[in-house]
């Protein structure tokens, strides 16, 4: 896309050239995830049953006892 540019060229040879560097750590991260989920999607930590959730708590508001009248 900026090949061409001289700024483009310039700005890479003085910081680096980011835009491929977080691609590849991009691909880089995607490739772990994509193996740290393998066990999850072959059926393996998935197909085990699973324990039944107790139910979420239940909150019943009561009326708050009268507190002290301000005049």
């Amino acid at each position: 896309m900026f090949q061409d540019s001289p700024i483009y060229d310039r700005l890479i040879a003085e910081r680096g050239d980011i835009p491929t560097q977080v691609r590849r750590e991009a691909e880089r991260v995607s490739r772990e995830v994509e193996f740290a989920m393998q066990p999850l999607l072959s059926g393996g930590i998935a197909s085990a049953p699973l324990r039944p959730t107790p139910p979420a708590p239940t909150w019943q508001r009561s009326a708050l006892p009268p507190g002290p009248q301000q005049l």
